[in-house]
């Protein structure tokens, strides 16, 4: 018997589509050729548990999450279906625990307790979370309340410093052309130095010539003190004090009055009649000067015309 290609194409597909399907399923732990026993557990929270999420004994995987879903009611509690292996006796005291591993991947740990009534089929364990998990998630909730408040507080900086880019630009540009400008000012200095340098070197030399020019006028000084030195200040010093004796005994003299100097100074007889005098000659002067013709007769002025002009003088006088 033959089999058009389309027929061996469709066989091949649906095989594949089989193999594909308990394969993906035997990945996940699901063994079609065991058989397992279903059970129900009661969580007030499952945090993210998901169906095919493994069961564990003792470390061994066991068996698989089949369902999860909600009950609503008073309690609204999450009933979560367990399919265990048959070969597995549970008991009543058995504990079905949540947990969670570092990387977060959920997972059921069966505690089997020390019960002696052994569960059936569609029996309910008794569930718990894990402490531990638990209380990691009571510390990440504060952790992540700070988280988010850490990471608000680092965007506003990178914000900030996003703000800033162009300013810290601005000074990096001007941290890039400061040694252009501190190579500048060393030049500039340098030449400032040489010229300074050049003006102390000329300042040197006109002090050279000024000192230069001082020497002959030292040596004029110097020579002058020897001379001062060699002087004969003593003889010189016995002549003036011999000079001033000699002064003194002529002012003794000219106050002793025995002599006419003396008299001049003190009587003033010579005063009176000097003063006598120069008023006479000042009178005769001002009678010259008014009338000259007085003094003139004998050039053709009698003596009686002089005596008349006297009286006429003395009248309207």
């Amino acid at each position: 018997m033959k089999f058009s290609k389309e027929i061996k194409v469709g066989i091949f597909m649906v095989s594949a589509l089989v193999l594909l399907y308990f394969g993906f399923n035997f990945l996940k732990g699901i063994d079609f050729f065991s058989s397992q026993k279903r059970y129900y557990a009661f969580y007030e929270n499952v945090d993210k548990l998901t169906q095919s999420n493994q069961i564990f004994l003792n470390g061994l995987a066991v068996g698989r999450v089949s369902d999860i879903r909600i009950i609503q009611g008073a309690t609204n509690k999450v009933l979560v279906e367990l399919k265990i292996d048959s070969e597995v006796k549970l008991n009543n005291e058995t504990i079905a625990m949540l947990t969670s591993d570092f990387l977060g991947t959920k997972s059921i740990l069966l505690d089997l307790g020390k019960g002696q009534k052994i569960l059936q089929q569609n029996d309910t364990l008794q569930a718990e979370l894990d402490k531990g998990m638990a209380e990691l998630l009571e510390q990440a909730a504060p952790v992540a309340s700070s988280l988010q408040s850490t990471l608000i507080k680092v965007n506003n900086i990178l914000s900030n410093l996003e703000k800033n880019t162009a300013q810290m630009d601005k000074m990096f540009a001007e941290l890039a052309a400061t040694p252009r400008l501190i190579n500048g000012t060393l030049t500039i200095t340098q030449q400032k130095i040489g010229e300074l340098s050049d003006q102390a070197k000329s300042v040197s030399q006109n002090l050279n010539g000024a000192l230069s020019d001082l020497r002959p006028t030292l040596n004029n000084f110097r020579t002058l003190s020897d001379s001062l030195k060699d002087l004969r200040l003593s003889g010189t010093l016995q002549r003036t004090e011999e000079a001033m004796v000699k002064l003194n005994e002529t002012l003794g003299r000219f106050n002793s009055g025995d002599n006419t100097v003396s008299k001049l100074m003190t009587e003033d007889s010579l005063y009176v009649n000097l003063n006598k005098l120069v008023l006479t000659m000042d009178t005769l002067a001002n009678h010259f000067n008014t009338h000259p013709k007085h003094f003139l007769a004998p050039l053709g002025k009698s003596s009686r015309k002089i005596a008349r002009d006297h009286a006429k003088e003395s009248k309207s006088n």
